[in-house]
């Protein structure tokens, strides 16, 4: 039990969930809950399958900014400043938005976005989805390629095959092991525990510091991910309050995050962001019901950080409202609270309690 969401005088909900954090070797230090749980990657996967765009040489031909990077990398919130960033990769291609293939129900994720557009009478298309710039990515790799265009989201298709390449080199698995799943924007996520998710998040924050010759060549590629996320984490996220983009302002140059659908989330540490000194690490977040409205995962996620000697008060203070997600009345008076309870445990505590169990 990681979170209670208190109402009045009673505790309205209860969410379980499991953490995890690696060493900068891999191995699994602190957690609570099971390192060992199967997740689907959704969004986490976009910075390691986006790889497969710079390894092909299409990112250079296009010389693609880090900003441009970065939205490709997101699940934006599809405000102007993504679209016009997507535009212009479109625009400097040659290429048409119209090839997205990820619809655009449910968006932009920005309210005020949103409300902008209604009251214009405007329609958003798929540029303002979420994954727009994942899908672009696809469709750049292809036309750079010579691959076709209209079908790059099937999973067949040579861009999601050398997308599919890319997440299981960051991985350390081969290709043929993959367990996959789809999206809910199309294209492919892939199934790992939950413990793996912290180790590919270790090596997005410490390519260079991987000893493992599968994963070596992938290094410079996803070094240029990272350093393009933490570059432009308003590309990542939006420019409000977005976890992923507050957590790297809050920390910047230490922190690399990214999200994913039903409570997911991957974070990489680097060297340093524990303190003067510190290795790097990874951190991996997973809340079991899903976390419908976004409260659980972002309590959870803060308040790891802090145990994790990663957050101060001074950060903490900026992320209040992430830490302690607060719902309101319509006249802005404080109804409920998300309220996180858990303890990190060390590793032996940690599998001598599920041992017990």
């Amino acid at each position: 039990m990681l979170v209670e969401v208190r109402r009045g005088p009673v505790v309205e909900s209860r969410h379980r969930g499991h953490i995890v954090q690696v060493s900068a070797d891999g191995r699994i230090e602190q957690g609570i809950g099971d390192p060992d749980v199967d997740v689907t990657l959704r969004s986490a996967v976009k910075p390691f399958a986006l790889a497969a765009l710079i390894e092909s040489g299409a990112a250079d031909d296009l010389r693609l900014s880090q900003p441009e990077l970065a939205v490709m990398a997101a699940s934006h919130t599809g405000e102007d400043m993504h679209v016009r960033t997507l535009q212009a990769v479109f625009r400097r291609a040659g290429l048409s938005q119209s090839l997205l293939a990820c619809g655009a129900e449910g968006m932009p994720l920005d309210a005020a976005t949103a409300a902008r557009l209604a009251r214009d009478g405007e329609a958003p298309g798929p540029i303002r989805h979420m994954c727009s710039g994942f899908h672009a990515a696809s469709i750049l790799l292809s036309r750079f390629a010579g691959w076709s265009l209209e079908d790059y989201d099937r999973p067949e298709h040579p861009s999601q095959e050398r997308a599919r390449d890319a997440v299981a080199r960051a991985f350390g698995v081969a290709t043929s092991s993959l367990r996959m799943a789809v999206d809910d924007c199309g294209l492919q996520t892939y199934i790992f525990p939950l413990a793996d998710v912290a180790r590919a998040f270790l090596f997005l924050a410490d390519p260079q510091g991987t000893s493992d010759p599968a994963r070596l060549p992938l290094a410079p590629a996803l070094t240029r991910v990272r350093d393009a996320m933490l570059a432009a984490p308003e590309m990542v996220g939006g420019s409000g309050e977005v976890l992923d983009t507050r957590l790297m302002r809050a920390r910047s140059g230490r922190i690399v995050a990214k999200g994913g659908a039903e409570g997911l989330r991957g974070i990489g540490l680097l060297a340093g962001a524990r303190g003067e000194g510190s290795q790097p690490a990874g951190v991996a977040v997973r809340i079991e019901d899903g976390d419908g409205f976004a409260r659980a995962t972002r309590a959870v996620t803060v308040e790891a950080m802090v145990q994790l000697g990663v957050l101060g008060d001074r950060e903490l203070r900026s992320l209040a409202a992430h830490h302690r997600p607060i719902a309101r009345s319509p006249r802005g008076v404080p109804i409920a609270e998300t309220v996180p309870g858990f303890v990190l445990a060390p590793i032996s505590e940690l599998f001598r309690a599920g041992s017990a169990a």
